[in-house]
């Protein structure tokens, strides 16, 4: 009798060289979609969002709520802009050396809101309002221009560009500054000492970059005002790096921004 042949399952051929790249481009490509047109990280320079976010905190900014939506995207999130939401923005306002600067400030009034302060409080469309985060002045930091905007006209003198101080005239209604269409009065939360809408205006919703989700490393370092040159900002960052474990704030990693 005859003997019977058994079949013996082959092997599967392993993964060719020119597959396996094939796939790990793919990844690389999804990755750079994710990181170049969603997200985008942002190093803090100054203590003017004191102390919701602090100098030294580099953060991860979501690019998606706050752009436009279109037809390709409608799996993404998309809203517009509210008072309180915290946003990273281009300055509306060129520095010395013809460069726009990235800032992030929190939103104070959208387009139609009328604001001034009082003593160093936010009083939007005529209601005071409550702002735990934000701080107030004292006897030894207390600043007329700052603490009761806008009652006294911006001028260089006080740090204001002169393009504000001629736009602010025409934005002035009695003793409020109304904000205009498709426009933002944003502030920093540390109110002393922040260069804000105070100093140059409104930021153009063509601006806004987009909003900070959560702190991915924090390091202490020196701090910078919002407008410090390129040069002490590059010195800073290489600071930085040279001191990485001594001065990392590991109880900030991922601390969510709000």
């Amino acid at each position: 009798m005859a003997a019977r042949k058994i079949a013996v399952p082959r092997e599967a051929a392993p993964e060719s060289r020119l597959l396996s790249l094939s796939s790990n481009c793919g990844t690389i490509v999804i990755a750079l979609f994710i990181f170049g047109f969603l997200f985008q990280n942002f190093a803090i320079p100054s203590s003017s969002m004191a102390s919701t976010i602090l100098a030294g905190d580099h953060v991860l900014v979501d690019r998606a709520t706050f752009a436009p939506s279109s037809p390709w995207d409608s799996f993404l999130h998309h809203r517009p802009v509210q008072r309180g939401d915290i946003v990273v923005f281009y300055t509306p306002f060129l520095e010395a050396d013809g460069t726009h600067w990235n800032l992030v400030k929190r939103v104070i009034g959208v387009p139609g809101d009328r604001i001034h302060l009082r003593n160093g409080v936010v009083y939007r469309n005529g209601v005071a309002q409550s702002e735990p985060f934000a701080s107030m002045p004292t006897a030894a930091d207390y600043n007329p221009y700052v603490d009761e905007f806008p009652a006294f006209a911006p001028s260089a003198e006080q740090g204001a560009t002169a393009e504000w101080s001629v736009e602010s005239r025409e934005a002035l209604s009695g003793n409020d500054i109304v904000v205009p269409p498709n426009s933002y009065f944003v502030m920093g939360d540390n109110r002393q000492n922040s260069y804000d809408s105070r100093f140059w205006g409104f930021v153009p919703r063509a601006n806004i970059i987009g909003r900070p989700l959560f702190v991915y490393w924090s390091i202490k370092i020196p701090e910078l005002p919002d407008n410090a040159p390129l040069s002490q900002r590059a010195a800073s960052s290489t600071d930085a790096f040279l001191h990485f474990f001594t001065r990392t704030r590991w109880s900030r990693t991922f601390h969510v921004v709000q």
